[in-house]
């Protein structure tokens, strides 16, 4: 018997420190898994040399990213060095009405915003196995000066603060071991009784 599809998908926050393999792991994650949609944020900043709008962001002006402020239509958002980023409430809902997992890539301030209005999404922090290796990930990209490594390091010592308010934590020591906790945390939350509710009428 195939398994039904879902009623509803489940919302996934991911976050972690700047420089710990978010994007391997979630790009890795997406080529496992069928039934997942990555939010793409909208932003206002320009885009990057090999950046595709509607694929890396939305790139919208700033007049239309406030009218989407205005109209209650980000789910979260931010500004960035005079820049906004933010996640479309309504992309989001179509595709878990749709039965579809959804994916969000956001630091902690935008995911404590997700946290007050969807309280029923999965919150996991990825870590790196040690700050020292953090240290070193950071230092081999050779794309930032050693000021702005000594910042994000700062920066993840404060986002680490915020670990206790996530449900899960998972250890990016190595990146299919990564993705693989990742996918038992998935799997885990399908079993959940609530979200097999629909099964169960046939036993009532």
């Amino acid at each position: 018997m195939g398994v039904k599809k879902k009623i509803k998908g489940q919302l996934i926050v991911l976050s972690g420190p700047s420089g710990v393999g978010k994007s391997t792991v979630i790009a890795e994650l997406m080529g496992q898994r069928d039934n997942i949609y990555f939010s793409v944020s909208y932003t206002t900043r320009q885009p990057r040399v090999g950046e595709q709008d509607g694929v890396n962001y939305n790139f919208v002006d700033r007049a239309e990213f406030e009218r989407m402020i205005a109209d209650n239509e980000l789910l979260e958002y931010a500004e960035y060095v005079n820049n906004y980023y933010g996640t479309s409430l309504k992309a989001i809902r179509d595709q878990l009405d749709a039965g579809h997992d959804v994916l969000l890539d956001i630091e902690v301030q935008g995911a404590a915003k997700v946290r007050e209005r969807c309280p029923d999404a999965l919150f996991i922090f990825i870590i790196p196995p040690s700050f020292e290796e953090l240290s070193r990930r950071l230092h081999g990209r050779n794309t930032d000066s050693e000021d702005v490594i000594a910042g994000r390091l700062e920066k993840a010592r404060i986002e680490f603060r915020e670990i206790p308010k996530y449900d899960y934590l998972v250890i990016n020591d190595k990146v299919s071991n990564a993705v693989g906790e990742i996918e038992a945390i998935m799997t885990a939350a399908e079993c959940r009784v609530d979200n097999r509710s629909q099964i169960l009428s046939q036993f009532a």
